[in-house]
């Protein structure tokens, strides 16, 4: 469509997840260069805002307004929701809509549905923090807590961007979910082993690399003591290690600005010592070399992202893209403002 004056393209997540069916490596490839695009400074970033509702601490809708220059040249706002209720009602914790703008005359040019755009982006960012921050250590056993859509698509990512992972030890406060989930994982590989702890410390205890993602509001894991030497823990859930961990380990993050917000466990953290002098760097500086390699390998390392909506519109443009190429999706014509002077 490129600029096609006044036309929306609409996408459904059917449409984006065909669209984007095999192109994991792809993915970890542009939201390498998203990040590298944003630490030059060639985007603009306003802070989320978070709509919550009173006497509702988990449930919350987020807009995530970005700008990306460089080869990218996109506009956009995500509006994701993250209802953890639903789960009980059969319906999906997370939904929302990803609307693309021209950066050339600010119209709309599409509309996709954005939690399929938000998982994979989540899991190619954290797939990238594994293959920069392991170094030459790779763990072919990993480590999951929170069996939702975000840890399956991590492993499906993992599966091609670290292929030498063979097993998996999962934990999920609901067993029903742990089990639904190892299901899914042999439907994604029928030669990755699953076993299913019955608590996170033994998840932390057995697996050099862990990915948290869940649906916590506070803080809960005090400790981490009992992780394998120079552990790397994705923190792609940003509420579950208490601010007392946190600073003891080797903290790496997307944007340093952003993450230190919104009663995240790097928040508390600042707001523990008084500074962030606590974070190391940003991955896209540990990418280029920008920043020194951590002073103790032993130490645990944490990729704590706040999840950035340059993000969604780098993934989102490539949907785009190849939707147009592709004659997928429905075309609203004319969706251009009207003209009030006629």
């Amino acid at each position: 469509m490129g600029d096609r004056d006044g036309d929306l393209l609409i996408l459904t997540s059917q449409e984006v997840l065909s669209l984007l069916n095999g192109c994991e490596k792809e993915l970890i490839n542009i939201v390498s260069r998203a990040y590298q695009t944003h630490e030059q400074g060639k985007s603009s970033l306003p802070h989320s805002t978070f709509l919550r509702f009173p006497d509702d601490p988990r449930n919350r809708i987020i807009a995530l307004p970005a700008y990306l220059g460089s080869d990218f040249e996109i506009a956009g706002v995500k509006w994701i929701a993250s209802f953890p209720e639903n789960l009980k009602n059969g319906l999906e914790r997370a939904s929302g809509a990803l609307i693309l703008s021209s950066p050339l005359t600010g119209r709309p040019q599409a509309l996709l549905e954005g939690s399929v755009v938000s998982a994979k982006r989540s899991a190619a960012s954290a797939v990238l923090a594994a293959q920069t921050l392991q170094g030459r250590r790779r763990a072919e056993l990993i480590g999951i807590v929170g069996c939702g859509l975000i840890s399956l698509e991590t492993v499906r990512f993992l599966l091609v961007g670290c292929p030498e992972t063979r097993s998996l030890v999962i934990h999920d406060i609901d067993g029903s979910r742990a089990q639904l989930f190892k299901a899914k994982c042999h439907s994604l590989s029928a030669e990755i082993e699953v076993e299913i702890a019955p608590t996170f410390e033994a998840v932390l205890s057995r697996c050099s690399l862990v990915l948290f993602a869940t649906t916590a509001i506070r803080p809960y894991v005090t400790d981490l003591s009992g992780c394998p030497p120079g552990s790397t823990i994705l923190h792609i859930s940003l509420r579950d290690l208490s601010p007392e961990a946190l600073i003891l380990c080797d903290n790496v993050v997307d944007d340093i600005d952003h993450v230190c917000r919104a009663q995240t466990s790097l928040h508390l953290a600042e707001q523990l010592v008084g500074n962030r002098e606590f974070i190391r760097g940003t991955l896209a500086a540990v990418m280029r070399g920008a920043v020194l390699p951590k002073n103790n390998n032993e130490s645990i390392t944490v990729f704590s992202p706040f999840g950035l909506g340059v993000l969604d519109i780098a993934v989102g443009k490539l949907v785009m893209d190849l939707a147009n190429a592709q004659g997928r999706g429905t075309v609203i014509k004319t969706f251009s403002p009207a003209s009030l002077a006629e």
